[in-house]
């Protein structure tokens, strides 16, 4: 318990580190200590960092871990394990989508406020929280969730967001699958995860010399994800967020809600209880990064997908040490 604990704070003094360097604008297009004390500039650094977290240290990461301690036996009893996140999914998405209905949402936001709901971090704070208190061996279980939470948002999620704005434009509705989206599907450490997976399946190991510089690239992936989460923390602008009903539920789905429904469906298993853990604190992970993204790309509505995001963002750092309690108490 008290080393848990040690790992939970070291993850707060990361992103504590991550947001006092943002203030100073070292991740500014202008950079250095004596730049804008408000982190103003262009965001050059945050989106190298998540650049490289994405698409070379967690694949890295992956590939380093799974090759390095996975056998065929060990990988198929993982299998069990992943109709859970699919459905836990589905269903808080489903539950989001009436509570919407029932509290008289805008049509236009319900979208976001679904996707917002039932989809969570699983990579920037899901996957370095789970590794700091759990260890290496809870990786491919965060894996299995990342896979399901992929898959979601890159078809329910951005098909309800897309209707957002098609709603605020008038237009028609969109298609719900696109080829856009079907290529976001094959992100680098889901490829990465594909690739360890065909060659564990195959019997064929990975060669020493590119074993070891997997794991030295890797080894970036918590810290840099850490400090990635500082800067996003850094950025929010406080004047602008006012505690509306329809952010209050957000946040009410993404913590009590989404977990609410892991636990139940959780104790209706014999899955491993590091499994079980690891899908528990990744349901209770704030609303994904990409979310205003999408809804800019759109024509939704941005700013309450952005406050959305950054709010959850902030309270997700209270709500890690209540993770571990839950984790250990709960299932």
């Amino acid at each position: 318990m008290f080393n848990a604990l040690g790992s939970v704070f070291s993850v707060l003094l990361i992103i504590a580190l991550g947001f006092a360097l943002a203030k100073r604008a070292w991740f500014s297009a202008s950079g250095g200590a004596g730049g804008d004390p408000n982190g103003g500039g262009e965001d050059f650094g945050g989106k190298l960092i998540s650049r490289l977290v994405v698409n070379v240290a967690l694949p890295a990461y992956m590939i380093a871990n799974l090759m390095g301690g996975y056998d065929r036996a060990r990988l198929l009893s993982m299998l069990p394990g992943l109709p859970i996140p699919f459905l836990s999914m589905a269903a808080a998405f489903a539950l989001s989508a009436a509570i919407a209905a029932l509290f008289r949402i805008r049509p236009e936001r319900r979208g976001a406020f679904s996707s917002m709901a039932s989809l969570s971090n699983t990579i920037f704070i899901g996957l370095p929280v789970n590794m700091m208190i759990f260890g290496d061996d809870s990786l491919p279980y965060v894996l299995l969730y990342y896979i399901a939470n992929t898959v979601m948002f890159w078809t329910i999620g951005v098909y309800g967001i897309a209707s957002d704005g098609a709603r605020l434009a008038g237009a028609p509705p969109p298609r719900f699958l696109s080829p856009s989206g079907l290529r976001r599907l094959l992100s680098p450490p889901l490829l990465g995860f594909a690739v360890s997976v065909v060659l564990i399946m195959l019997g064929i190991p990975l060669p020493k010399p590119l074993l070891d510089t997997a794991k030295t690239i890797g080894s970036m992936t918590t810290p840099l994800s850490m400090l990635f989460i500082g800067i996003v923390i850094a950025k929010v602008d406080w004047r602008s967020i006012r505690l509306e009903r329809d952010l209050a539920l957000v946040t009410l789905c993404r913590f009590v809600l989404s977990p609410a429904i892991v636990i139940l469906m959780l104790r209706l298993t014999d899955l491993p209880m590091l499994m079980k853990q690891v899908f528990l604190v990744q349901s209770m992970m704030p609303a994904m990064t990409q979310t205003p993204i999408l809804a800019a790309s759109y024509g939704a509505d941005t700013e309450f997908a952005g406050l959305g995001t950054s709010v959850t963002t902030v309270l997700s750092l209270l709500v890690i040490p209540a993770c571990l309690a839950l984790s250990t108490v709960a299932l």
